[in-house]
């Protein structure tokens, strides 16, 4: 310029943000949900491992989560004001506050709830005449002087228990409480009187001055020692009889400690720390283990012993119950791992294809800076720049909504997992478009995949991914996926059989187009040979849109057929509880059920159908079975098949004992088929000839041949011959006609079933419903026959698997992985077909001005988009089901599904695939692909063709 002053130029980021702002604020959308997704990942982890430690340590019994110091009384060798001193509440209180400090971390107490003193292990005999025995036992009490009574007890009746004068060795009288229960089972009362003989001069006199009722009876003061709280009524273990006495334990006033070291009742003192589980985190039950340990038999213990003395042991189940819930995890995070690798995968794979297509609209604006000397540095620094200011603030903002929607958990891996989101965009984008242009390209090439044969170096490239994917699903097959802990290669199945599938699907993708090219060709209509033209020629099938498709497929329905599973095996696990849909039976096992129940139950709306069964546990089995060397005998086969037997058939227990189940063949048949169970043709049982019902009265004899139904183990061993059986129903012989895997009512798989009318007892046990009774009629109906009956429903059944929050934690993480494989699925989709949306506008608009209608050009679009949709769907339904069973061989859902419920089947419940889990998101994806066609075709068909088809434009 004349005046030497340059020209003013506006900011390449701003010009660009201001071009095109949709295009920047969809990226920022897109990296901001997957920058929140992966960095709300690991803190969901942390959080529901946190959870669950947090939930195992406190509903674990007192007894046993408590950290306990304990020693025994003073030394016999010492002064003895100096033992006294020993043993009273200042001495023992500074020994309590040092041992609280010196616990080292992460392991705190919970301070409210600590208890010390001292107690008797030794149980004292209670000879007072107005104690209860109940067979002529007398009760054995003991008896502890512990501080905190007042602040965890409240006063029922009478006094607190005091020491108005001081306590020593020598006292022969001092004061005590005991708790309501203990009271009442005991016939205590105020001013009752308790004598334990001494060592030397009389008797210690205990008064009970005080009963009292506990603020929290379930906390740690009363449930560590529960004799505390409770009495208890205990065989006696000397007596050749079948003989009980009562036990219980007297609260003696805090400072009375001295007073038992008079008595022969071994007295000890300890200090008991129940843990506080507030401020431990998952991630601390490594360590935590490692200082149980190291108090139980290591350095802590050697710092607590200089503490509290040199005879001081550390007795706890905490260890045990952080290493069952480490097991729990260690169990669950294999199966977390795979969807979060394979959830990855494909938001990565994504995030490339969204940069793909950024470049791809850029091409010819980036050729052209090219042409005029713009260098591969400069092109991308700036790239670089426009990307980072949309990136950056996007991956903070999903970090920053990940801390909040997730508030526990390590910030660290989140922070690490966002960077990797906004590193991976900022690096991907500008290093994809910027490489496109190292050599100038002819303008207007075509990329047609029907006649176009790909470059050597690429050739090379996908023949060595294919070889090294193989290579490791080879390894893992011959290995197994059954080891402990996360392996990458197990949890990178999806990826690997999905790397496979793409691979060798692009590259077969163009046989069969070529091969309908041609017929399509004869034929007199253009629309099928323009498809397939356009399908061959579309770069929307190539393998990074196949690869993110498959592996969000293969994701999705592996946590699909996961959470099936869960479902399955819970809904199974309470039918083989229950049996059916309710069942009524006798709470002792040969309780039966009178004639005039059965009637009323049978008649009570909801009622669908009823099943009577008649169960007989411990039947011998025949000597000649027993120990014929079918399946499940050998030289140690010993002991009864009882009805707690839930082992599989073959082992020791089951050999020699097995269940006989009565039934009624047609009510039985009806209610296996409703239930799912294996049914069998009634008429194998059927009561006819030898098998008939015997007259009123009468006797079964051994010469009677009863057709059964056995189980496979118990079939191994009858074999086709005859055995004679005695049971209670009466004695007879049977002969196996079938077999079936399970029997209604039973765990056990070691049983036989006949039919009831041929037995000469006939009265049923167990009462089987299907159908929806009111549960309330149902139990007052049972009540109501005069005997106690039990009744159990199968939703209640089924209500008692409630996830703990380990167990909901990872089942909330296995839902969000499959909504976001579907969306990222969906969005692969969307990706591949915006990628030649302007082509497909540009050839309607010619094709319109050439004659052709709307409504071929929408099916000219929604043709063009099948055949990729129907290869994406097919290759994830393969890919989707090879994962399955790669990993199916070493995955238990028992952990997720039946963990932590008392008394349910523990058995491996393997992994199944899942038919919707599989289809849905198959179909979901031909579904968007035809629709999206049809829009575009739509919003085409809106534009007139001189919008499209400009002067002098190259399209």
């Amino acid at each position: 310029m004349s005046d030497g002053k340059r020209a003013a130029s506006a900011p390449w980021i701003r010009t660009r943000l201001r071009t095109a702002p949709g295009a920047a604020v969809a990226l920022a959308v897109l990296v901001l949900v997957t920058a929140f997704l992966a960095a709300a990942f690991p803190r969901a982890v942390d959080a529901y491992e946190t959870k669950g430690l947090r939930h195992d340590i406190r509903l674990a019994d007192a007894g046993r989560s408590a950290v306990e110091v304990s020693r025994p009384q003073p030394g016999l060798e010492l002064p003895r004001e100096q033992r006294e001193a020993g043993v009273r509440t200042p001495e023992l209180r500074r020994i309590g506050g040092a041992l609280g400090k010196a616990l080292p971390a992460p392991l705190r107490a919970d301070m409210s709830s600590v208890a010390y003193g001292v107690r008797t292990l030794k149980p004292v005999l209670a000879t007072e005449p107005w104690l209860p025995r109940p067979d002529t036992v007398p009760p054995q009490l003991s008896y502890t002087a512990q501080t905190g009574l007042k602040e965890h007890a409240r006063l029922v009746k009478g006094a607190w228990p005091t020491t108005p004068d001081a306590v020593t060795a020598g006292s022969r009288a001092v004061r005590g409480a005991v708790t309501e229960e203990t009271a009442a089972a005991l016939n205590m009362k105020v001013g009752s009187t308790l004598r334990l003989p001494t060592a030397v001069g009389g008797p210690l006199t205990v008064t009970v001055t005080g009963i009292v009722a506990p603020r929290d009876p379930g906390g740690s003061y009363w449930s560590a020692d529960p004799l505390v709280r409770t009495p208890s009524l205990i065989p006696d273990p000397a007596s050749p009889f079948p003989q009980n006495y009562w036990t219980g334990t007297v609260l003696l006033a805090e400072d009375a400690g001295p007073a038992l070291l008079a008595t022969a009742t071994e007295p000890s003192l300890f200090w008991r720390f129940p843990p506080d589980a507030s401020a431990l985190t998952g991630p601390d039950g490594a360590r935590l283990t490692a200082v149980v340990n190291s108090l139980e038999s290591g350095p802590g213990l050697l710092k607590v012993r200089a503490i509290a003395g040199d005879t001081a042991e550390v007795l706890t189940g905490l260890g045990h119950i952080v290493q069952a819930n480490a097991r729990m995890r260690d169990a669950i995070s294999p199966v977390i791992a795979v969807a979060a690798l394979g959830i990855g995968s494909v938001a990565a794979v994504v995030l490339v294809m969204t940069g793909a297509l950024i470049a791809a609209r850029r091409k010819a604006e980036l050729a052209l800076m090219r042409s005029r000397g713009g260098s591969l540095r400069g092109i991308g620094g700036r790239l670089l720049a426009e990307t980072a200011v949309t990136v950056v603030p996007a991956s903070a903002l999903g970090l920053l909504l990940a801390v909040l929607a997730v508030g526990e958990g390590r910030w660290w891996p989140a922070a690490l997992a966002a960077t990797g989101v906004g590193l991976l965009v900022c690096v991907a984008l500008p290093l994809r478009t910027t490489l496109q242009h190292i050599r100038p390209t002819l303008h207007g090439a075509r990329e047609d995949m029907v006649s176009a044969r790909p470059s050597r170096r690429r050739t090379v490239a996908e023949l060595t991914l294919l070889v090294l994917a193989i290579g490791a699903v080879t390894a893992l097959r011959r290995r197994g996926t059954s080891g402990g802990g996360i392996d990458l290669l197990v949890s990178g199945a999806p990826v690997l059989v999905a790397l496979i599938a793409a691979l060798v699907l692009v590259r077969l993708y163009p046989l069969p187009l070529r091969l309908a090219a041609r017929p399509m060709a004869r034929l007199r209509g253009a629309i099928g040979f323009l498809s397939l033209a356009r399908a061959g020629r579309s770069s929307a099938g190539g393998a990074l849109p196949l690869l993110a498709l498959l592996l969000a497929l293969a994701t999705a329905a592996f946590g699909g057929s996961v959470i099936a599973g869960i479902g399955d095996a819970r809904d199974d696990a309470a039918l083989t509880a229950v049996g059916a849909d309710a069942r009524v039976s006798g709470k002792s096992e040969r309780a039966t059920l009178p004639d005039e129940l059965v009637r009323t139950v049978r008649g009570l709306d909801g009622v669908r159908n009823a099943a009577p069964l008649r169960v007989e546990f411990g039947v011998a089995m025949p000597e000649t079975a027993a120990g014929g060397g079918g399946a499940g005998s050998g030289p140690d086969d010993s002991g009864t098949d009882t009805g707690a037997d839930s082992g599989g058939g073959g082992d020791a227990a089951g050999a020699r004992a097995t269940t006989m189940v009565g039934v009624d063949p047609a009510s039985y048949t009806r209610l296996a088929r409703t239930t799912g169970l294996p049914d069998f043709p009634s008429g194998l049982l059927k009561a006819t000839g030898a098998s008939a019902p015997l007259p009123e009265g009468a006797e079964s004899g051994p010469e009677r041949v009863l057709p059964v139904i056995a189980s496979p183990a118990v079939a191994a061993r009858l074999g086709k011959e005859q055995h004679a059986v005695d049971t209670l129903s009466g004695n007879f012989k049977v002969q196996v006609v079938g077999t079936v895997e399970r029997v209604a009512s039973l765990a056990s798989t070691n049983f036989l079933i006949v039919n009831s009318a041929s037995l000469e007892q006939r009265a049923p046990t167990t009462l089987l419903l299907t159908g929806a009774p009111d549960p309330g009629k149902l139990r007052a109906a049972a009540d109501g026959n005069g005997e106690e009956f039990v009744v159990q429903l199968r939703s209640e059944e089924r209500a008692r698997y409630v996830n703990t929050p380990m167990q909901a934690g990872a089942e909330r993480i296995y839902l969000a992985a499959v909504a976001a494989g579907a969306g990222y699925a969906l969005l692969a989709v969307l990706l591949s077909l915006l990628q030649t949306a302007p082509e497909r506008k540009t050839l309607l608009a010619r094709l319109r001005t050439m004659g052709l209608t709307t409504g071929q050009g929408r099916r000219l679009l929604a043709f063009e988009a099948t055949p990729q949709a129907l290869l994406a769907a097919g290759g994830g339904l393969l890919t989707g089901w090879a994962t399955i069973v790669l990993l199916s061989p070493g995955i238990d859902l028992v952990p997720l599904a039946l963990a932590g419920v008392a008394g349910s089947d523990t058995s491996p419940v393997t992994l199944r695939a899942d038919l919707w889990s599989l289809a849905l998101p198959a179909a979901g994806v031909v579904a968007l692909a035809a629709a999206v066609a049809g829009v575009q075709a739509w919003w085409a068909s809106r534009r007139g063709s001189i919008t499209e088809l400009r002067a002098g434009d190259s399209r």
